[in-house]
């Protein structure tokens, strides 16, 4: 799925599906990637060692097997937000937003690259671009164009109408540990505390149209968030999955030379 067709869907009110990319390099993965029926996925440059090159290429390899490729910067920062876009990203996922200030920094980045500084800023607060030639140049570079904001702190929960007032806001994003840890509750994503952060979350967002990923990492937890209204659901990561696989196999596996094992000392003792 391409980012126009994933946000068409999302606008449509349906479900995409993606996972983190935390550990996958290189271009041999394609092949896997273009049978994985994901429809995006999250390059992650906050936590993983990543620099421009490896996300360029992954940015590509992505695009190649039909998966939208969308980069997690490390801050809320403008300049990472160029940087991503540059690299081949169809969108960012800024983390851990709190002010309008930060959020309207990197949306205009999103929306206007390469516009910067003055003209950036009259673009943004007053609508104005330099000619009516260059908002439609900018318009159709960004078609695509996917900003998702980050929501991960009680400060940033707080001040989620305000952020969303911004517009051009294309998903709201949680990550449970930072927003558990926020709370308090560390890593409790059954307690009832947290739940409801999800759920008030959701409900606002979804009130503007704005689609919510959360990012869960088992099936029960992320079906949790779909049943809860999660539209943009981002499961687990390359890794977690890989591994999860690799068990399931060895483990029928080792069943299967198991009950082999069995059936020939069973036949052995008949004879």
């Amino acid at each position: 799925m391409d980012a126009v067709q994933l946000k068409e869907t999302l606008k449509a009110g349906g479900h995409v599906f993606g996972c983190m990319i935390s550990a996958m390099s290189g271009i041999r993965f394609q092949g896997a990637l273009a049978g994985s029926t994901l429809d995006f996925a999250i390059i992650d440059t906050e936590h993983g060692s990543r620099d421009r090159a490896e996300n360029q290429l992954l940015c590509n390899v992505l695009r190649q097997a039909g998966i939208t490729p969308i980069i997690r910067v490390p801050i809320p920062k403008s300049e990472w937000v160029a940087m991503a876009l540059d690299a081949g990203a169809a969108g960012v996922l800024v983390p851990y937003c709190e002010t309008v200030e930060e959020v309207q920094a990197v949306v205009a980045t999103a929306k206007w690259h390469p516009l910067k500084g003055e003209y950036l800023i009259r673009a943004v607060r007053d609508g104005i671009l330099p000619s009516d030639k260059a908002k439609e140049y900018l318009e159709n570079r960004h078609r695509e164009s996917i900003v998702i904001i980050g929501i991960e702190s009680v400060p940033g929960q707080r001040n989620l109408d305000a952020i969303l007032d911004v517009g051009d806001i294309d998903g709201i994003f949680i990550g449970p540990n930072d927003m558990s840890t926020s709370l308090g509750i560390p890593d409790d994503y059954s307690n009832p505390i947290y739940i409801d952060v999800l759920k008030d979350v959701i409900a606002r967002a979804d009130a503007r149209g704005v689609p919510v990923m959360i990012h869960q990492q088992t099936i029960e937890s992320s079906t949790v968030a779909i049943d809860l209204g999660a539209r943009f659901i981002m499961h687990s990561s390359d890794a977690r999955l890989m591994q999860f696989a690799m068990q399931d196999h060895m483990n029928q596996l080792r069943e299967a030379a198991g009950a082999a094992k069995a059936a020939a000392e069973d036949r052995v003792e008949t004879v």
